[in-house]
């Protein structure tokens, strides 16, 4: 009886091994959608792509105020930060604490909604 069980119990791991995969689909979707709804009115995230704000593709480890046809506010021309997850995260819950003067106007989202916009941000630069 044992081995049986161990064997039903080795079936139900091999088959939930695919659900992170579909997890960080599910997430994508999801950021994707928070950034449409949250980001998209000021950003694009195609290369070369400017609105109110400069595009976001592949904007993790760039410096602030890097895109150089973008005209940005001196706050963030002058701003000490490379976009990190980390920076990204603390920008996206507060920008005037990360970066003061910035022209950006956003009252900021929490943790998951900011966790998601970033794993989407990085998986449509790393295309």
């Amino acid at each position: 009886m044992l081995l049986g069980a161990t064997r039903s119990i080795g079936w139900v791991l091999v088959l939930l091994a695919p659900l992170p995969a579909v997890a960080d689909n599910a997430d994508l979707v999801r950021g994707e959608r928070i950034f449409i709804t949250q980001c998209a009115g000021c950003h694009a995230v195609a290369p070369g792509s400017h609105r109110a704000g400069p595009s976001l593709h592949n904007i993790l480890n760039r410096p602030a105020g890097a895109v150089s046809e973008f005209q940005y506010s001196p706050a963030m021309e002058n701003a000490d930060v490379v976009w990190t997850p980390e920076t990204l995260d603390a920008f996206l819950e507060n920008p005037e604490q990360v970066v003061p003067g910035s022209r950006m106007v956003f009252w900021g989202l929490d943790e998951r909604e900011r966790e998601l916009v970033i794993r989407y941000l990085r998986e449509i630069s790393s295309d």
